[in-house]
């Protein structure tokens, strides 16, 4: 059976709000959760950012579910090394309910330091790199590393999970796809494209596991719903690769002037139409993945949670 989970999204949210929303997932029969990592919003409109590790730890005395970064970027803002540390102390605190969901990022977060921000196939070929490094730390063997991009130095993990974290790459092309398969233990992406997972399983992927995630707006008054999507997520809507180069939470909000309501309303379920949500989900099922988490957009969390608990997820669930 798929795995359904819930998106925690930092964008938006403080870390007490993540942490009831996390408890509130568990309650309503969710099987995980997901937890998004950025140093800024999309937008000021979302309006918040906190430190996903801080928050991963608070999770971890809340709820006994799997947590899952998705996803953090280990190529310029954090060093390698203190990502494998990050994650390994996490696993440790979740008892080995953590995964560790990593992607090539955006300049959004990550060219803060000033060190300028890569080309896709650069961050892809860190992105190998980085992954080596981590791997080797997860050993618990001292290792030095001194690479193309990075450099170690005489560097050990001394807390550490009984097993290695698993780590999930994530893909929204073809070429990335292939890199996943080949140095990922998981495929992550935010649509249900039944040809990327193809390419992923046939590009050494295999049976790994697949992962997606969606954003929804529950709420009684569909065109309601549709407004507070278009307000907080019309970034979802940007097209090419706007999301990885725009610099600044500005810069997004001037992009998103060029989304409109309507475009939101034909990518974004909204309302409270159990079967319109439900579909959406399917979509993914359908296209052949493992796990799909959902978030909720706006503040009415728990209308949303007892919504897909009474609603949504039965129907999900046959």
């Amino acid at each position: 059976m798929t795995e359904l989970g819930y998106f925690l999204a930092c964008e938006e949210h403080t870390p007490a709000e993540l942490v009831e929303q996390a408890r509130m997932a568990e309650h309503a029969g969710f099987d995980s959760l997901w937890i998004s990592d950025h140093y800024h919003p999309w937008h000021d409109g979302q309006g918040q950012s906190p430190f996903v590790w801080s928050v991963i730890g608070a999770l971890s005395q809340a709820v006994s579910l799997p947590i899952e970064t998705a996803v953090t970027c280990p190529l310029v803002r954090t060093h390698p090394a203190v990502i494998a540390q990050a994650a390994a102390t996490s696993a440790v605190q979740l008892d080995g309910r953590f995964r560790l969901g990593v992607g090539t990022g955006e300049a959004l977060n990550e060219h803060i330091l000033g060190s300028g921000w890569p080309e896709a196939p650069v961050r892809l070929e860190m992105l190998e790199e980085a992954l080596q490094i981590i791997r080797r730390l997860f050993t618990g063997e001292q290792i030095s590393h001194r690479g193309k991009h990075y450099t170690v130095e005489n560097a050990r993990l001394y807390t550490l999970p009984d097993a290695p974290v698993p780590i999930d790459v994530s893909a929204f092309g073809p070429q990335a796809a292939e890199v996943a398969a080949r140095i990922g233990d998981g495929l992550i992406t935010m649509m249900p494209d039944q040809s990327l997972v193809d390419r992923f399983r046939s590009g050494g992927g295999g049976t790994k596991p697949v992962y997606g995630g969606l954003k929804v707006c529950w709420g009684a008054d569909e065109r309601e719903a549709v407004r507070t999507a278009h307000r907080l997520w019309a970034t979802e809507q940007l097209p090419g690769e706007l999301a990885q180069i725009l610099p600044t939470p500005r810069h997004f909000e001037q992009a998103t002037q060029l989304v409109t309501e309507d475009q939101v309303a034909g990518s974004v379920p909204c309302g409270d139409d159990p079967d319109v949500h439900a579909e959406a989900v399917a979509e993914f099922v359908d296209a052949g993945f493992d796990g799909v988490y959902v978030g909720q957009i706006g503040k009415d969390q728990q209308g949303f949670f007892d919504f897909y608990r009474t609603k949504v997820l039965p129907q999900l669930r046959g």
